[in-house]
């Protein structure tokens, strides 16, 4: 029956290697490893044969496609000879997928498998940084952050990451890891730890992949930053307040008494928005989490649900509503994707038993009305009711104000109006543009000007109830010129 020996090499020489991979490595006439460039190897007997799947890696583009090529290669020449001994650095079980991949397609095969396992790199990694790994230290491999934007750590937790890629990856890495870390944010780099060449070198972020000794023997360490940058950290102040003996005011909150709190916070944020001030916007996003979080706190205490729900079902929805960007389906624009979006959310109701008589059905109540008209003329779009040229939806306005003059009720110019304000929607939504923001920036452009006006009025010992129309046209053309001058949008 065939075998495979999976031996560990420990994290340095043979000094690290434990007695039982020495006696094997010693009498193995040719062994297949991970890498070459392993201290052990210049110390073993010159009979022993050493080939490396280096090369197989640095031409890699797709990592785990690799791993499974050269697992199954494994598999084969195991077949082939009979037996196959595979050499990693460090312990077979820490840092090394190639090694997971093998076992795993190794159990459909009557292949036996040995592992000789052998001291990881942690240890002298954790020793040449004078660091406690039950410290809630994070282990990740580099790889895998490769394949993310964000990283899947909180940034108040200290980080190990191991394997790291070649100098062009490395700007990848750093890259994906500066969305959690500022620039000059300082971290290690620890190389050959246990061995008597063993650097540790302090560089800020930026610096990553301007090391000179980077390599296969090399650790990246991230401190942990202040506490309350993961949204752990978060969750807990929010259950703090909330405990027993935490805020008597935030104890005392409902969902229902939140309502207010969710809808002022949600209209901050949109003001934030309109100031562009991003200072502003994230103190008011903050707020905003706030409000999230506390509503998630109360479904936890209260046993209806918790955030990881919440987090897995947006998730879920996000992913599944999203088939042209994590799967294969292929579309041709915007039109595609907001067919496919109303296709999958109604497979989603049928799944639910929830019957939806018309597609302008789930509107939310409370949705602004300029909102309301221009999401209802949207889902009107994508049936086909809607024209196709600009002419009559401009002609449609035209009609309507005609109506609206002809109106000789409060109740007849009230329904007048209301279609006005539809076909004004209408307009603006084939212009590409949202009209509630459109609306808000020209209510606040209509304050900024107004405030001037009282200011003028005031510098000329006048209130504007005093003063002509004319003069309060004339400083209002004054405040136009003024504001637009100072970079009014």
């Amino acid at each position: 029956m065939s075998g495979i020996t999976i031996v560990g090499l420990g994290p340095a020489g043979i000094n690290s290697l434990t007695k039982e991979a020495w006696e094997w490595l010693s009498n193995c006439p040719i062994v297949l490893a991970r890498t070459k460039y392993h201290p052990v190897f210049s110390e073993l007997p010159e009979n022993v044969q050493v080939s490396s799947f280096d090369e197989n890696f640095a031409e890699s583009e797709d990592l785990e496609e690799t791993e499974v090529s050269l697992a199954r290669r494994m598999i084969k020449i195991a077949k082939e000879r009979g037996e196959l001994t595979f050499a990693v650095p460090g312990s077979p079980f820490i840092g090394e997928p190639l090694v997971k991949k093998l076992m795993e397609l190794v159990s459909e095969t009557d292949i036996l498998i040995r592992v000789i396992d052998g001291l990881s790199y942690l240890e002298p990694v954790a020793s040449a940084l004078g660091l406690d790994l039950s410290d809630r230290v994070v282990i990740a491999d580099a790889s895998q952050l490769l394949k993310v934007e964000i990283p899947f750590f909180p940034p108040s937790m200290p980080a190990l990451i191991s394997n790291l890629p070649s100098e062009l990856e490395l700007t990848e890495l750093k890259l994906t890891l500066m969305n959690n870390y500022p620039d000059e944010f300082p971290v290690k780099l620890v190389h050959n730890a246990g061995m008597v060449d063993e650097i540790v070198e302090e560089i800020p972020l930026y610096e990553l992949d301007q090391s000179l000794h980077t390599g296969v023997m090399s650790t990246l360490y991230l401190p942990a930053r202040e506490n309350g940058r993961g949204f752990e950290d978060f969750q807990q102040i929010i259950a703090r307040l909330r405990a027993p003996d935490g805020c008597p005011w935030d104890r005392e909150q409902t969902h229902l008494s939140l309502r207010s709190h969710l809808l002022q916070e949600s209209y901050e944020v949109l003001e934030a928005l309109d100031e562009e001030d991003p200072d502003h916007l994230q103190e008011e996003l903050g707020d905003l989490l706030l409000q999230i979080v506390l509503h998630a706190q109360i479904a936890t205490e209260n046993c209806d649900f918790n955030m990881t729900d919440i987090l897995a079902g947006i998730s879920n929805k996000i992913v599944r509503r999203h088939p042209h960007v994590f799967k294969q389906l292929k579309v041709n624009g915007v039109d595609d994707v907001l067919t496919n979006w109303e296709q999958i959310k109604a497979e989603e109701r049928k799944k639910k038993g929830e019957e939806r008589k018309s597609m302008l059905d789930g509107l939310p109540a409370a949705l602004p009305a300029l909102s309301q008209a221009d999401e209802i003329q949207r889902r009107a779009k994508r049936v086909g009711f809607d024209w196709q040229t600009i002419e009559p939806v401009v002609a449609k306005i035209h009609e309507e104000l005609q109506e609206l003059k002809e109106a000789e009720t409060d109740a007849e110019r009230q329904s007048e109006a209301g279609d006005v304000l539809f076909a004004v929607v209408n307009l603006i939504r084939w212009l590409d543009v949202d009209p509630e923001m459109a609306l808000r920036e020209t209510n606040n452009r209509f304050r900024k000007r107004f405030a001037y006006l009282e200011d003028s009025a005031a510098k000329q010992g006048k209130h504007l109830e005093e003063m002509s129309f004319e003069e309060l046209d004339a400083l209002w053309e004054e405040a136009k010129l003024f504001l637009r001058k100072n970079g009014e949008k």
